[in-house]
């Protein structure tokens, strides 16, 4: 069964024509509208592009020494506290 989705807001997008029947043979071939294909493809691209920016990889040498910063004292206690205490820019509206 598919739940009802709240829809309070537009976006509005132009293409050319090549493009909107490559997205329109995707959705179709999903069993999906154009506009849910779209929001859907859009929406999990924006989380990866999120997550990239939180998940990094380090090499053996470098991720030791992000251990050791990561245990060791806070040398600037009060600009650490203000950065926890923002919000990330995603959850700002």
């Amino acid at each position: 069964m598919r739940t009802a989705r709240v829809r309070d807001t537009t976006i509005n997008l132009r293409a050319s024509s090549e493009r909107r029947a490559l997205i329109d043979r995707a959705a179709t071939a999903l069993g999906k509208s154009r506009t849910d294909f779209v929001l859907d493809a859009a929406a999990e691209k924006a989380q990866q592009v999120l997550l990239d920016r939180t998940i990094f990889a380090l090499d053996a040498v470098s991720y030791r020494r992000f251990e050791r910063l990561l245990d060791g004292p806070l040398k600037k206690r009060a600009d650490v506290m203000r950065l926890l205490e923002r919000r990330a820019p995603w959850e700002r509206k």
